[in-house]
């Protein structure tokens, strides 16, 4: 009787697992129809990290190697000329690649700061070097040369140890010099020595030891998703990897699959579409406008104001996307002051604000159609709208042309102020008085929320 009920027991429980978990076949219409997890909607806020040995030379761009030696642009071919010796290869920058102060702890002491929710870490551009020790990256990889450590590694456990920030990988697909990648590229992608030897056993690698909540592919080189088995791939990370119930995926898999297939949509870099789309996306761009990487020459004109920036993330967030906000440390490991402060100052916003971007949604209207610098987010289960104000009106009041609203019913508040008086529009919509505060007595000082309940 034991082990018929032994016997019982383990049949229901296998069928209930069995039931429970959703078998993904590997291909598009499969792989799609895998529900977005929650997380990723709810955080709202990332921070994108761009590092490597693009990062020692600091001139120009992230793709300072091909545009110096494939391309041949003038004022990178002249930067080598004037300041390295005519033998010197783009691998000599490696051993230049130091993070003598990386301190990963530091680090995600100012991701936490910033109030963003995950962080994605460039594990490997177009470059080929990975920042860990990757079995397939002999001599050009973080531990072998350069700084001599496993710094994905570094930040993974930081990230794990003094925060709940969820952690995300870059991964890029090709390698611009890679032989293997040239020799199929010839073959017109007939032939699969590269992924099979190189991309895919990186990929897995990734998953297995590091565990990413976010995986974030780019880089296709124009070859499509076949040659990539990306949906093999995706089929086992969505059914059998470690992190199968939680990891979400963006859309970068394959030439056409951008703003196609995958789990959110990137589209295109800095991303903004002004409306609401019907698929999850994400906006990633960058706080220095000309690049992603760090840059030694960058003024400070090319880097985003806060105001800018708090901008952007409300009307990513009122369109329904999360903001991807990108930095450039520098090669020996720091954070810049630029950086930082931006960083900082985002979540000094946020701890007033942040009840209009975390765990919202987007409103049956984005945009105010009278008063066009207020963006609209909602939060469904308490019926709460939120008027964010990208500018401080000059006459004392505002104008909401959107929500619909009764007297004795409907309750205005600024978020880190109080309640405020308020009074119908005809046709519709609500003028609100705004209180008269001196710059020290502002909530914030870049962006204001208004808090609307009994409104719809």
């Amino acid at each position: 009787l034991r082990m018929a009920s032994f016997i019982a027991y383990f049949v229901v429980w296998m069928l209930l697992l069995g039931s429970s978990q959703a078998k993904y076949e590997p291909n598009w219409e499969s792989i799609d129809s895998r529900p977005l997890p929650e997380w990723y909607d709810q955080a709202k806020f990332g921070i994108f990290i761009h590092w490597g040995v693009f990062s020692v030379p600091g001139f120009g761009s992230e793709w300072f190697w091909w545009y110096w030696q494939k391309q041949k642009l003038k004022p990178y071919v002249d930067f080598m000329q004037r300041n390295y010796p005519p033998d010197f290869k783009y691998q000599d920058f490696a051993m230049q690649f130091t993070a003598e102060f990386f301190d990963a702890k530091e680090w995600t002491d100012i991701f936490v700061s910033s109030g963003a929710k995950y962080i994605v870490l460039t594990t490997k551009h177009h470059e080929g070097f990975t920042l860990w020790g990757s079995k397939n990256s002999w001599n050009w990889n973080a531990v072998d040369i350069g700084p001599k450590r496993d710094l994905v590694d570094e930040v993974v456990s930081a990230i794990r140890a003094n925060s709940s920030l969820r952690l995300g990988l870059y991964h890029s697909l090709f390698e611009w010099f890679n032989p293997l990648f040239e020799q199929d590229a010839a073959n017109v992608f007939t032939t699969n020595y590269f992924p099979t030897s190189k991309t895919l056993p990186e990929l897995y690698e990734l998953v297995v030891k590091y565990k990413p909540e976010v995986l974030w592919s780019d880089g296709d080189g124009d070859a499509p998703d076949k040659y990539w088995n990306s949906t093999g791939f995706l089929a086992w990370l969505y059914n059998d990897s470690p992190v199968r119930d939680t990891v979400v995926t963006n859309d970068r898999w394959g030439f056409g699959s951008i703003c196609t297939h995958g789990g959110y949509y990137t589209c295109a870099d800095r991303y903004q579409p002004g409306h609401l789309l019907k698929h999850k996306w994400e906006n990633c761009m960058t706080i220095d406008q000309k690049s992603w990487g760090y840059r030694r020459n960058a003024p400070l004109s090319d880097y985003l104001t806060i105001e800018q920036l708090v901008s952007t993330l409300v009307e990513t967030v009122s369109c329904g996307g999360n903001l991807l906000l990108n930095i450039g440390p520098t090669p020996d490991g720091r954070i810049a002051p630029i950086f930082e402060e931006r960083l900082r100052q985002m979540g000094q916003w946020l701890k007033v604000n942040g009840e209009a971007i975390y765990n919202t949604t987007a409103w049956r209207a984005q945009k105010d159609t009278v008063t066009p610098s207020v963006w609209y987010t909602f939060r469904q289960q308490e019926k709460i709208i939120f008027a964010n104000l990208l500018e401080w009106p000059h006459n004392g009041s505002v104008v909401l042309n959107e929500p619909v609203v009764t007297q004795g019913h409907t309750q205005v508040e600024l978020l880190g102020y109080g309640p405020l008086k308020w009074g119908p529009m005809k046709p519709g919509g609500l003028q609100v008085l705004l209180p008269q505060l001196s710059f020290s007595q502002m909530p914030c000082q870049w962006a204001w929320t208004l808090r609307l309940t009994g409104a719809s």
